[in-house]
């Protein structure tokens, strides 16, 4: 079985630079993660009155109210099968801003036809994801149509009046050997929400499950 993205992408994964491969190839039949750790040139946000929307988010590690300059950063992909049997992989993002880190918590399974994007830790939103390739072999990723889940019977389209989308680019420089990543997140009426620039590298260990402190406290079957 290929990884989730490369089931997404169809043949347009093999447009990815070797090393984009090698890092979007994470599954459970490839059996290794990838363990990326790295610098962001710099981690920004709106306007201040922007604020009070990302530190919602932070409760539940979806959104990052922090700012920074050559902010420490660790991103840790895992695959494990989920308790539903999906495969899944884990986009755990953690930053050091402060003394004590933030965290983005991301899982993401495969499923009709697209990558589907749980965020937080309790899979609250499912955000589908648009992925295609760049002439240069980078990954350019869009999220889009966003559903919010909660308990049993809370279930609802998330307006995206209230909401942001992502638009990340990933690529890899081979002169200095390094990932480089940059991701804006904008409101259609705010503008600007959040984003940052930077570069790591990364590990590929053996791994066909993830350590319990990544994986998501409570995980949705909804999609």
């Amino acid at each position: 079985m290929t990884s989730i993205f490369e089931r997404a992408l169809g043949k347009d994964f093999e447009r990815l630079h070797p090393m984009m491969q090698k890092r979007f190839g994470v599954g459970l039949d490839a059996g290794y993660a990838c363990v990326g750790r790295g610098v962001m040139s710099h981690v920004r946000r709106g306007p201040w009155w922007t604020v009070p929307f990302l530190k919602i988010g932070k409760v539940r590690n979806i959104l990052i109210p922090d700012v920074g300059r050559d902010v420490p950063f660790t991103i840790e992909n895992y695959p494990y099968r989920d308790p539903f049997g999906r495969e899944t992989v884990t986009f755990v993002r953690e930053y050091r801003v402060r003394k004590h880190p933030s965290r983005f918590d991301a899982t993401m399974i495969y499923t009709h036809g697209r990558v589907l994007d749980y965020l937080g830790t309790h899979q609250h939103l499912a955000v589908d994801l648009d992925l295609s390739v760049d002439g240069d072999g980078s990954l350019h990723l869009r999220s889009d149509a966003q559903r919010f889940y909660e308990g049993r019977f809370i279930a609802f389209r998330f307006p995206m009046l209230l909401s942001g989308r992502a638009d990340l680019r990933e690529s890899y420089d081979e002169e200095a050997g390094v990932y480089r990543i940059r991701l804006e997140v904008r409101n259609p009426i705010f503008g600007f929400l959040f984003g940052y620039e930077g570069e790591f590298s990364c590990e590929f260990p053996e791994a066909t499950d993830a350590p319990d402190r990544l994986k998501p406290v409570r995980h949705e079957r909804r999609v």
